[in-house]
Formats: structure tokens, sequence, C-alpha cells
């Protein structure tokens, strides 16, 4: 239980401490903020096995602020240069730092940090996820599809490129904010998206993870320079899939598709709150990816009934999406909406257009998808042989369970025929 506890409070609080104490500290010592961060959660795993403290986020706030006497003391044995807080035109007390508007403050202050033009695109993602949220570098490396040691590469040369630059730890303004804004969403949006469909291998849908993305873009709509309609339209995006997150899952832990969910189960405050934000979203013409796929979700949302909803709009959509964000996965679920939309033609031309690898971790969804089209062009042999394969790619065990059940339903169909 203690172990649950800490690596959800790791998950919730490492990144407001890295950031509070890099504040104090500056960028150059984030190696050693980052250690200590770490010794304190390594160090309530040991206490708490003992006994649960009441409050354990207070304890936790309370061990980081003594991390920072020992950051101190560690930093004056190795003779590096300390800031002069004393003498900081904007000098916080450090019980102050921890209030919940400093935290905000810090935290954006660290993702436009992670995000400096000076680091490598790819690197910039990789290193606001295991700053920012505390992500491991398996998340990093499940979130962004690339593999492990690749993630800890980028890390290292995020980390050096920041460590030795003149960046600084604020938040841009005037021309070099739009760009930085929109790596930041990008960031938010990959955090959402392992939360709501975690590529882990035990768990599929991570609650914490869809709220800490929420709570960090939640934070860009609060600061007057970082509100923008694409960013409103990221937070609708957010609700409305966060809406069905109770229908994804039955009592057995059984993976439902939007076919088979309880609408009822749809948590209709957060539809309206996203509705609310795509309105405001909507008030500039200018739309971004998110704007697309959040006029795709809310059109799932709209039908009553599955066989209700509006797959010509919703392709439409999504060959706007497309336009903008040429990615393989979007030509996939063209090709799943085409299938719904019962044009087989056209799903193939879409399929004839990728290939496994494209999908890198994620290759059983194009080996499940092409199974339904051979089932929906009465080609069951075919369709047993591609979910084979869907099966020996997919690592989520969740996933892995529905693929057999819909193997056993195929085979069970062929040997009736």
């Amino acid at each position: 239980m203690e172990s649950k506890l800490i690596d959800h409070l790791f998950r919730y609080h490492s990144g407001k401490m890295v950031s509070v104490l890099t504040r104090i500290f500056g960028l150059a010592h984030l190696e050693i903020i980052e250690d200590a961060v770490q010794d304190t959660f390594i160090k309530a795993s040991v206490a708490w096995r003992q006994q649960q403290p009441e409050n354990p986020e207070a304890w936790l706030t309370k061990a980081a602020k003594n991390r920072v006497l020992d950051i101190f003391r560690k930093l004056k044995t190795e003779k590096k240069l300390l800031p002069n807080l004393q003498q900081s035109r904007d000098f916080i007390a450090v019980n102050e730092l921890f209030l919940d508007t400093e935290i905000e403050d810090a935290q954006l202050r660290m993702i436009f940090t992670a995000c400096h033009p000076n680091l490598d695109p790819r690197d910039r993602i990789s290193f606001a996820l295991k700053t920012v949220s505390g992500f491991s570098i398996k998340e990093i490396s499940s979130a962004l599809l690339t593999k492990e040691e690749t993630v800890k590469k980028r890390l290292f040369r995020a980390r050096k490129i920041i460590q030795k630059g003149d960046i600084k730890f604020h938040i841009p303004q005037g021309k070099a904010l739009p760009q930085r804004l929109e790596s930041v969403m990008e960031v938010l949006y990959l955090i959402f998206n392992e939360g709501f469909h975690s590529n882990t291998q035990e768990t599929l849908i991570r609650k914490e993870l869809c709220g800490e993305a929420m709570r960090l873009c939640q934070m860009l709509l609060k600061n007057e320079l970082t509100r923008t309609s694409a960013a409103y339209a990221l937070f609708a995006l957010m609700c409305f899939h966060s809406a069905r997150l109770e229908a994804k899952i039955n009592s057995a832990n059984e993976i439902l598709d939007l076919k088979h969910q309880d609408r009822s189960l749809w948590h209709f405050p957060l539809i309206q709150l996203g509705n609310t934000m795509m309105n405001k979203a909507v008030i500039d013409t200018e739309y971004s990816c998110y704007h697309y796929e959040a006029a795709i979700a809310a059109e799932h949302l709209r039908a009553s009934h599955f066989d209700e909803t509006n797959w010509t709009k919703i392709l439409y959509w999504y060959e706007c999406l497309y336009e903008m964000q040429p990615t393989p996965i979007h030509t996939l679920t063209m090709a799943v909406v085409c299938l719904q939309n019962l044009d087989f033609n056209k799903a193939k031309q879409y399929l004839n257009q990728l290939k496994a690898s494209d999908l890198e971790q994620r290759s059983y969804l194009y080996y499940g998808t092409l199974s339904d089209y051979y089932v929906a062009t009465k080609n069951i042999p075919k369709a047993i042989e591609n979910l084979n394969l869907a099966l020996k790619t997919v690592t989520n065990s969740s996933e892995k369970e529905y693929l057999q059940k819909k193997r056993v339903d195929l085979v069970s169909k062929f040997n009736r025929s």
C-alpha cells in the first residue's frame, strides 16, 4: 500500500519539488536537485514502512524544505556558486515558495525551460516529461513510442545544454512565446494520452496522469501570456476524453470500445466544461490540431447511441487534421472511420499507405484494424492471421485480453462457416 501511495505522490509532487528547488538554486544545479528529490521519496518509502504519516503530502513538503538546507550545505562543500537569495529583488521565503501560486509559477517556468529552442524538439519533450511530471524513462519511451536507450540519451543532452547554456528559468515573452508554447502544449498532450491510453503492461488508464495534464493545461489558461485559443482547444479535448474514462473499463477490468460503452456513465459536467472551453477556443478563427481533435471527440459525445455516430463528419475532421498533421496514426484512424462508414475500398487505400512498423510500439493497432477490414470483407482466415500478429505485438494486458476475446469469436465464426 505504501509503495502505491508513494508512487502516486511521486507522480504528483516530484515535478513541483524539482521546479521550486530549481527556482531557488538555479538550473546549473539541476542534477543535484533531481537527486535530492529522488532521495526524499526513497526516504519516504523506508520511513513509511514503520508508520504512514497522517498527512503524506505535508510530510513530503517538509522533507523537501529540509532538502533545501541539505543542498545549500552540499553546494558550499563543493564550492559551487550559490544564488544570493537575501539580496534577490524578488526574494521569497522558502516556506512561501511552497504555496500553490508559487508552485504553479515555478512549474510554468520549468515547462518553458524544458521547451527552450536550444534543445532538440525530441529532447524537449523527454526532458519535460521527466522533470515536470516525474515520468520514468520507461514511461517516456512508451509515451513517445521510442526506445528507452534513446530517451536516456535525450535526457542527457537536454541537461547538458540547459546547464551549460545561457537558459533562463522564466516564461518567455514577445516573439519567442508562440513557438515555445506550441512545444509546451505538445508535452501536455502526450502526458494526457499516456494516462488516457497507457502503453504500460498492467494498466490501461492512469487517471492521475490525465489529471496532471489537465492541471498543467489549466495553469496555461490562468496566465495571460499563455491563454490562447489552442490552449483552450487542448483543454476542451482533455475534458471530452476524460468524460468517457469511467465507461472505458467494465467491472471485470475489461476494455470496452465505443460501441459497447455505457453512455450513461459519461460524465456530463466534464462534457459541459469541454463545450465551454471549445466556445472560447473558436473565438479566434485560427485553428490548431487540438481544435480538430476536440471536434472529433465532441462528435462522438453528441451521439446518444453508437449507431447514431456521424462518421462522415468525423472523417471530414480527420481529413482536416491530417492536412495539418500527416501522421501514421491519423491515416490508420481514417481507415477505421471508413470501415464504420462501410467504405471498404477507401479503408483499404488508407491501410495500404501504412506498414506496422510506422506505428512502432502501437503496431498492434495496425494489425487489429487490418483484421477488422478482413472481417468486414468476409475473409475470416486473413482476419485471424492479422489478429494473431496483433496479439504478438500488444503489451498491455487488458488490450491483450480484448484481442484474445475477438480471436475466440472469430475462430468460432470460422468453424461454423
